[in-house]
Formats: structure tokens, sequence, C-alpha cells
């Protein structure tokens, strides 16, 4: 368990850090422009969920999360035997689950301030997002890697 609180602790803390820092020297009228046509620090609320999708939901969206927390913390709990790849997953989710949650209780809705500009078709620009949501795709991404590595090795076993 110590393990999981030294990853999600600190990736917490520098999604609610770096959204402090947004809010103190990011305006919502002017972004910040770190590289040009490509990569800017904004300031926008999300009411709603990933791509701004279900807007002006903040009561179900923390109703949703804590659900989402308490089911994470018991996976964690009642871990049955050692997995690193699970265990990173579920501390990287609780990570993004805390720092959404938190944004939700402070101020009624998410605060997104990375905005990537890919100049391809439906990322032109990328919605924009944080580290919490950062940690929740990152989850997402090695929830499924796992999943295909675990189904080839059972497909291997059994023939």
């Amino acid at each position: 368990m110590k393990f999981i609180l030294f990853l999600t602790l600190p990736l917490y803390a520098l999604d609610q850090w770096t959204k402090h820092l947004v809010l103190r020297f990011v305006s919502s009228d002017e972004p910040r422009v770190v590289i040009s046509n490509f990569f800017h620090l904004v300031n926008v609320t999300n009411t709603g969920a990933a791509f701004g999708s279900f807007r002006n939901n903040n009561t179900f969206f923390v109703a949703i999360s804590s659900l989402a927390f308490f089911v994470v913390l018991a996976l964690l709990v009642w871990r049955r035997s050692r997995d690193v790849w699970r265990d990173v997953s579920l501390a990287l989710l609780l990570a993004g689950i805390l720092g959404n949650f938190t944004d939700r209780l402070l101020y009624g809705h998410v605060i997104d301030f990375l905005l990537f500009d890919l100049h391809v078709r439906f990322a032109h620009p990328w919605p924009a997002f944080n580290v919490a949501d950062s940690c929740i795709s990152i989850a997402v991404v090695m929830f499924v890697a796992r999943s295909f590595w675990q189904g080839k090795s059972r497909a291997a076993l059994d023939r």
C-alpha cells in the first residue's frame, strides 16, 4: 500500500499545484503560448466529462467520482496477489479521480489547462485536459494492455 501512496499522492499534488498555478497566472481570456501552433496553456472550466461531454452535471460527477474512488480503494485493499501493472494502473486512476473530484468540490467544475493542436482531423485542437485526466488515460491504456497481454498468455496455456 505504501507503493500506491508513493505514486498516487505526488501525482494528486502535482495536479492540484498545476491547477493552482493556472488559476493564478493564466487568464481564461488569454492563453499562454508555449510552442506556437502546437502547445498552449489555457484556463478552461469543464462542467462535464471527457471532451466536455455531459456538461453541467457536477452533482452527478461528484457521485460517480465518489463511487469510483471507493471501488478503486477496495480493489487496492483486497488484492489477491501482487501485480505491479494492476497496482500502478489503480494508483494512477486513484490520483486522477481525486484530482478531478477535488476540483468539482472546490470550484463546481474541473480545471483543464493543457491544449495541444495536433493539426489532424478531430484533433485540431485536441480538447484541453489536465494532469488528473492524463493519469486516468494512462491507467486505462495500462489496463487494456494488461488485459491483452493476459489474454495472449492464457491462450498460449490453453493450446
